[in-house]
C-alpha cells in the first residue's frame, strides 16, 4: 500500500494527493499519515509546495466528507425510529424518540464535534455520516470540516518535510497517537454507556 501511494504521488503530484485523501476519508484503512508525510518529504526534492499540497489534501478531505454526508442524509429518521421500536432495541433501553434527541443534539453541538473529530483517526471519516443524518447545515459543515482538515493535513505535511528521509517516523508517531486515542475513546464510550444505561433502568 505504501509503495503504491508513493508511486502515485511521485507521478501525479497534487492530483494524486487530493484523490488519495478523498478515498482515505471514505475508506479509513488507507493511511493518511503515509500520504501526507511522504508528500511533505517530496517537497524537499521536487517542485511541489507545502501550501498547495495543504490545499489539495483539504479539497480531497472535503470531497470524501461530503460523500459520507450525502450517504448519511439518505438515511431516514423515520426508518431508524421504527427500528428502535423492535424488541431487541427496546430491551437495550432505546426509545423511539432517541433518534430525534440525537439529531437535535447534533444540530446544537455537532458542528464542533465535526471540527474536533478531524484530529482523531477513523473518527474523522465516520463523523460525516451522523452529520448527514442530522442534516447539519451544509455550509457550516463544509467550513468546519475544511478548517479541521487543513490543520491536520498541514501538521502531517510539515512533519514529513521536517523529517525528510525519515518521514516514515511520522507513521509510527501517528500509530502510537491512534492507539492512545482509541483506548481513551473506548473508556469514555464504556463509561458513558454505563451511566446512560443505568439512567434508563432507573427511569
Amino acid at each position: 500500500m505504501t509503495t503504491l501511494i508513493t508511486v502515485l504521488i511521485n507521478r501525479f503530484g497534487y492530483l494524486a494527493v487530493s484523490l488519495l485523501i478523498a478515498i482515505e476519508n471514505i475508506f479509513p484503512p488507507i493511511p493518511s499519515e503515509v500520504i501526507l508525510a511522504f508528500s511533505g518529504f517530496i517537497t524537499t526534492k521536487s517542485e511541489l509546495q507545502l501550501f498547495y499540497l495543504a490545499l489539495a489534501s483539504t479539497l480531497g478531505a472535503l470531497i470524501g466528507a461530503l460523500t459520507l454526508y450525502w450517504i448519511g442524509s439518505l438515511l431516514k429518521e423515520e426508518k431508524i425510529s421504527q427500528m428502535m421500536e423492535r424488541p431487541f432495541f427496546q430491551k437495550m433501553g432505546f426509545k423511539k424518540d432517541d433518534v430525534t434527541k440525537a439529531n437535535d443534539w447534533f444540530q446544537r453541538y455537532g458542528i464542533w464535534t465535526t471540527f474536533f473529530a478531524r484530529f482523531i483517526p477513523i473518527v474523522r471519516s465516520l463523523i460525516s455520516l451522523p452529520a448527514g443524518m442530522a442534516k447539519v447545515d451544509l455550509l457550516r459543515f463544509v467550513i468546519f470540516t475544511a478548517l479541521g482538515s487543513l490543520i491536520w493535513n498541514t501538521v502531517l505535511l510539515s512533519l514529513g518535510a521536517y523529517l525528510g528521509q525519515n518521514w516514515q517516523q511520522v507513521v509510527m508517531i501517528i500509530e502510537e497517537y491512534s492507539m492512545i486515542t482509541c483506548v481513551l475513546l473506548g473508556l469514555i464510550l464504556l463509561i458513558g454507556s454505563y451511566y446512560w444505561y443505568a439512567n434508563r433502568i432507573r427511569k
